[in-house]
């Protein structure tokens, strides 16, 4: 908890502990494997890659490392969503899939949606910046999938953390009690979005999916999906990204210079790395750096490691080729949602840093979050300064 906090350095200390409430073994860990080496495998966890480079070059090799395999997402959520969504899909189905779906996250669609998501914010003082993002995701993701937006987010929230909260790095797969949890934790939204795929409506997810020919089982899966990966990850990095650029600085510099709002958010999003680590499964021999990985291994991508390694929170420097939006991930897999996940950062920080010109805020208090896959705040509360 921090009240009247200064800004000044590189923001490092309170990202360190975010990670650390977050998993106080586990970001040690693949930190120091960074250390060991870009590549090391580790028993009980797999092969760990902490070079962006070689991140790059697993994520985009499709046909040696895949994520339908032993070790892979697909253990871990096919038996909570399904066969048939794009976190555990590959080849030409989960290419038919992405096209079919496109059209949802083009420009304009997600500035539509966005704009009519956000219309009911309000930034008031004092703001939990935690709890006015968890309020818009939860309205982006009932827009998407026919919900009242007004009782969304709680449970989006909540159905998404109810299921990530069981994962561990050396755990490959929910056992059966964790899956019936994961599965009565996302009922709550996937249950009316079954009513919204049958009424056919094509701007909700559901309907649209109907109307491409895909089953209720699919656009089932496809929502749970969507509350697994666009919530969490948002409600993470967005207070990070408002206390990063508090604590360099970059908060009074970006009220000024609100131009530089597209590298200060590609440089938080390196810095904090909301999708810490990726999963992979050997499908073919294949060689990660110097080191030979065979059929069925389970390859770690410490995402984290791979970002950080550039340095602390500098948005003058420029990312090199071989890590640009590797949070994101690459080739066939890279984020869909991506300019949605882009659309509502700006809506949130514009929101902010227009009252901060109006009035300068500052950090009154703040906690990180414990007990999360995705190292987050737990609340972050701003007031007039």
């Amino acid at each position: 908890m921090t009240r009247g906090t200064e800004a000044g350095g590189d923001g490092g200390n309170w990202e360190r502990r975010v990670q650390l409430a977050a998993h106080p073994l586990a970001y040690p860990l693949v930190r120091a494997l960074a250390l060991v080496g870009p590549v090391v495998r580790v028993p009980r966890v797999g092969v760990v890659v902490s070079d962006a480079t070689l991140a790059r070059a697993v994520l985009t090799d499709t046909a040696a490392f895949t994520k339908t395999g032993p070790g892979s997402p697909a253990d871990l959520w096919t038996p909570v969503v399904g066969p048939s969504v794009l976190l555990n899909m590959e080849g030409a189905e989960h290419a038919e899939l992405r096209r079919r779906l496109a059209d949802l996250f083009t420009p304009r669609a997600v500035a539509d949606l966005v704009a009519r998501s956000s219309a009911s914010l309000t930034i008031g003082r004092p703001l939990d910046v935690v709890a006015l993002t968890r309020q818009l995701a939860g309205a982006v993701i009932a827009e998407l999938v026919g919900l009242d937006p007004d009782l969304a987010a709680a449970p989006a929230f909540a159905a998404a953390t109810a299921v990530t909260g069981q994962v561990r790095l050396a755990r490959p797969r929910l056992t059966p009690s964790q899956v019936a949890r994961a599965r009565a934790a996302l009922a709550e939204l996937t249950e009316p979005a079954d009513v919204a795929y049958r009424a056919g409506d094509p701007v909700t997810v559901p309907g649209r999916m109907r109307s491409l020919g895909l089953s209720e089982d699919e656009s089932r899966g496809a929502v749970a999906a969507f509350v697994l990966t666009g919530t969490e990850t948002l409600v993470s990095f967005v207070p990070r990204l408002v206390a990063l650029l508090f604590d360099t600085g970059w908060l009074d510099r970006l009220a000024v210079e609100p131009s530089r709002a597209d590298d200060v958010i590609g440089e938080a999003l390196r810095v904090t790395v909301p999708s810490p680590v990726m999963l992979r499964s050997v499908s073919a021999p294949a060689r990660i750096g110097t080191l030979a990985v065979r059929p069925g291994e389970r390859v770690v991508i410490s995402t984290v490691s791979a970002a950080r390694a550039l340095g602390g929170f500098d948005p003058d420097r420029p990312h090199p080729p071989h890590l640009r939006r590797l949070w994101f991930g690459a080739g066939p897999h890279f984020c869909l949602g991506m300019p949605l996940a882009m659309a509502e950062i700006h809506t949130v920080l514009d929101a902010v840093l227009a009252a901060h010109r109006d009035r300068p805020w500052r950090i009154v208090r703040r906690r990180a979050a414990r007990g999360v896959l995705v190292p987050a705040y737990r609340e972050l509360v701003l007031d007039a300064a």
